[in-house]
C-alpha cells in the first residue's frame, strides 16, 4: 500500500530513504537523530558537518552508510509553542521537502518518523494526522511507498473516546475471536458448537468453528457424495454463464456509477498502481485480499449492503464475529470513509490495515 503506519524502529527499515528529524546544526544529540547517527556510524557525522546548517522546514540528503537504506533525508522540524508560531507551516514543509527530495533521487520507498513529536514537544496525535494528510495529498500526484514509523504505542495518542466507542461496538453481543491455526477441518465438536450457538441466540452471525475442532478430529469425510455425473454439459455451461460478475468487473461497475476515475479510486483506496494494473489485466482471475477489497469499498463510499455485494464477488464477507470486520462496519455505519482514520483505528486494535 502507498502509505503504511507501522510500529518499527526507523533505523531498521529496509527502504530507499529514511527521514531523520534533526536540528539546524545537524548534530545527532537526542531522539531519532541520535539513533540514526549511532546506527549509521561516524562517517555520517562527517558528512553532516560538511553540509550544515539546515534551515527550518528544509531537507538535505546524505548517504546512509551502515543503515539498510540508500539515503538519509535530514529535515529540521519546529519546536511546539502552542500552535501559534507557524509550527504547522514548518511541519508541512518538512514532510513535503523530504518527499520531493526522495522523488528527485529516484526513491521508490521512504520511511518517516513523527517529526517534532519527541523532544520538540509537538503533540503526537496532531503530528500523525497532519503527516497522513500531507503525505496522502502528495501521493495523489506521485507513485511512492511511504512508511510512517511509530516506535511504540505511546508514540501517538489515539482518541480515548473513539477507542471506547469502537470497543463497545466490537464487544456488543459478540466476543472477538482469533482464527484457528489448524486450517480447514471436516468435523467439529458438536457440544462445543452447541455452546457457541447458545451464545448467539437470537442473532444472525457467521459461525466460527475454530474453537470447536481439535487436531485429532481432522479427517476426510468419506460420506460426502461425488459430483453428479448426470449434469449435462450444456446445463453446466448455462450455470457458469449465469454466475455473478467477478470482483474486477463489479469494482469497475461501482467506479463508473460513482463517477470516479480509476486513478482517483485506487489512490483513495491506498492501493498502489501495480496492484490496480493486475486487476485491469486479469479481471476474471484476480482475487483480492480482504483488506484490499474493503479498501476499494471505503474509497467508493459504498453502503454496508453495497460493500457486502462487492466483497461477495470475491467470495468474502464482513462478518459480525471478528474485530476487523466490526471496525469496518462501525465506520461505514457512521458514514466515515476516511481510510486513514479507519487505519488509525485498525492500528490501535492491532488489526491489518486497509490497502495493498
Amino acid at each position: 500500500m502507498p502509505l503504511q503506519i507501522i510500529r518499527q524502529d526507523i533505523t531498521k527499515m529496509k527502504v530507499d530513504a529514511i527521514v531523520n528529524t534533526t536540528n539546524e546544526e545537524m548534530v545527532g544529540y537526542s531522539g531519532v537523530d541520535y539513533a540514526v547517527h549511532t546506527a549509521a556510524g561516524p562517517e555520517l557525522d562527517k558528512e553532516c558537518q560538511r553540509i550544515a546548517p539546515l534551515g527550518l522546514g528544509t531537507a538535505k540528503l546524505t548517504k546512509a552508510y551502515n543503515l539498510d537504506a540508500k539515503y538519509i533525508i535530514h529535515t529540521s522540524g519546529p519546536i511546539w509553542q502552542g500552535g501559534l508560531a507557524g509550527e504547522s507551516i514548518i511541519l508541512k514543509s518538512c514532510y513535503l521537502e523530504s518527499l520531493k527530495l526522495a522523488v528527485e533521487y529516484g526513491c521508490e520507498s521512504v520511511a518517516f518518523p513523527l517529526i517534532s513529536a519527541g523532544a520538540y514537544g509537538y503533540p503526537k496525535d496532531k503530528v500523525l494526522r497532519f503527516a497522513i494528510q500531507v503525505i496522502t495529498d502528495f501521493l495523489f500526484e506521485h507513485e511512492l511507498t511511504v512508511y510512517l514509523c511509530v516506535f511504540d504505542r505511546s508514540s501517538y495518542e489515539f482518541s480515548k473516546e473513539l477507542f471506547d466507542e469502537i470497543s463497545e461496538f466490537i464487544d456488543d453481543g459478540y466476543e472477538a475471536r482469533k482464527k484457528s491455526k489448524s486450517g480447514f477441518t471436516m468435523r467439529f465438536n458438536k457440544r462445543a458448537f452447541a455452546r457457541k450457538c447458545d451464545a448467539y441466540e437470537g442473532e444472525t452471525a457467521e459461525a466460527d468453528f475454530s474453537e470447536c475442532v481439535s487436531d485429532s478430529e481432522i479427517m476426510p469425510c468419506a460420506s460426502m457424495p461425488a459430483p453428479c455425473s448426470s449434469i449435462a454439459r450444456e446445463s453446466l455451461e448455462e450455470y457458469m454463464k449465469a454466475m455473478d460478475k467477478s470482483f474486477a468487473y463489479k469494482l469497475f461497475d461501482y467506479i463508473d456509477s460513482k463517477g470516479m476515475t480509476d486513478v482517483e479510486c485506487y489512490k483513495k483506496a491506498n492501493v498502489d498502481k501495480k496492484t490496480f494494473s493486475k486487476i485491469k489485466c486479469n479481471p476474471q482471475s484476480y482475487k483480492p485480499s480482504k483488506q484490499t477489497a474493503v479498501a476499494f469499498a471505503i474509497a467508493l463510499e459504498l453502503s454496508l449492503d453495497e460493500t457486502q455485494d462487492l466483497l461477495s464477488s470475491a467470495g468474502l464477507t464482513l462478518s459480525r464475529s471478528f474485530a476487523f470486520d466490526k471496525i469496518i462496519r462501525y465506520f461505514i455505519q457512521k458514514g466515515n470513509y476516511n481510510i486513514f482514520e479507519i487505519n488509525e483505528a485498525l492500528f490501535e486494535f492491532d488489526q491489518v490495515l486497509l490497502g495493498c
